[in-house]
């Protein structure tokens, strides 16, 4: 379980340099409906199976994951709609983006140190 907690981590964490990519390219390798859908990564289908429901604090876990996929296709739709400015904004420190990215990494931290 804890590798799968690291690299959840590591690949949520790198969600602010493809969302920045977007914005300056007014382009992404992911649709809207892609990023949306918190099942659709590699952590998401993991947390559905039954050994990821087995995670300690798995409800506040999913709900923090969805709120974080659902944050970032706002940003990524923004970008892709050439609304930069308002995409920017949206990743900007304190930003709910930022603030879903904090906790949902923070919490698979905790629950990796445990």
């Amino acid at each position: 379980m804890k590798e799968t907690i690291e690299k959840a981590i590591w690949a949520h964490s790198r969600w602010k340099i493809h969302l920045k990519q977007a914005i300056e390219t007014g382009q992404s390798n992911f649709t809207v409906e892609e990023v949306q859908n918190p099942h659709n990564c590699a952590f998401g289908q993991w947390l559905d199976s039954a050994h990821g429901r087995t995670l300690p604090d798995y409800l506040e876990v999913f709900e923090l994951h969805s709120a974080f996929h659902r944050e970032a296709s706002q940003i990524l739709h923004l970008a892709l709609a050439g609304q930069t400015s308002e995409a920017t904004a949206k990743m900007q420190l304190g930003s709910p983006f930022n603030q879903q990215t904090a906790k949902l990494v923070n919490k698979l931290a905790e629950i990796g140190q445990s």
